[in-house]
């Protein structure tokens, strides 16, 4: 048994502040997934829900974790979720945060859109982008900003990330919702309130789809909620 990790559409949003706690108690796992971070970006592999679901069937296996508690952040979520629904009995309780049930906000419309979001990826670059994010998300920390920044620019990411979009689509629930609520185990969402990219409307969502669904506003934080109250949601979620 072990806690699970499961990073979203940014691996440069460390678990750190979330790792440690936890990990005064029970095994964690914080995988890289395909496309992101340090592991590696095949540009063949098809950056599907499906697939990302695969992959961490696969980790899992391969570490012998019998029972997962699943901690998942945006896209993280229905990575997560899809591996979860075939797989309910090894799941030992689920922690969503800010991971989004619709998936059509500002930015996934532009990676959506082909030739823009290719030129988009070529003249950014990480200073642009930690411009955006101190504007969208104003109490992230200055090392944060950084890390999410020059994360995204890595080398590969950016067709990763226009792959993971557009396999997509805006909803990414569809094809386990059903599944889902045949789960009877605990279900935290935890969700930072000023979220510019998934609003909190969507944790009504999760509310219909669990049995035993509980949600815990951050109030005053956005996106990345654990990296601006780490206290706070490490609390909710130890």
């Amino acid at each position: 048994e072990a806690v699970v990790f499961v990073h979203g559409n940014n691996a440069g949003a460390k678990w750190d502040r979330l790792l440690t706690p936890v990990a005064g108690f029970a095994r964690v796992i914080a995988p890289e997934m395909p496309g992101f971070g340090a592991a590696d970006k095949p540009a063949q592999w098809p950056y599907t829900v499906a697939a990302y679901a695969a992959h961490l069937d696969a980790i899992l296996d391969q570490l012998g974790v019998e029972r997962a508690h699943l901690v998942a952040h945006d896209f993280g979520g229905p990575w997560a979720l899809a591996w979860a629904a075939d797989h309910l009995d090894s799941v030992a309780s689920i922690t969503l945060i800010n991971a989004p049930v619709v998936i059509n906000h500002f930015a996934a419309k532009l990676w959506r859109t082909p030739v823009l979001a290719e030129a988009l990826s070529r003249i950014g670059n990480p200073a642009v982008l930690r411009r955006v994010l101190a504007m969208r998300d104003p109490g992230l920390p200055a090392d944060a900003l950084e890390s999410i920044a020059e994360h995204m620019f890595a080398r590969g990411t950016p067709d990763a990330v226009l792959k993971l979009y557009r396999s997509t689509g805006p909803t990414a629930r569809a094809p386990y919702v059903d599944r889902l609520a045949e789960y009877s185990g605990d279900v935290l969402v935890v969700w930072g309130a000023d979220d510019r990219y998934v609003p909190f409307a969507q944790t009504d969502d999760y509310r219909r789809i669990f049995r035993n669904c509980e949600v815990q506003p951050i109030p005053g934080t956005g996106h990345w909620p654990w990296l601006e109250q780490p206290d706070v949601v490490a609390r909710y979620l130890t």
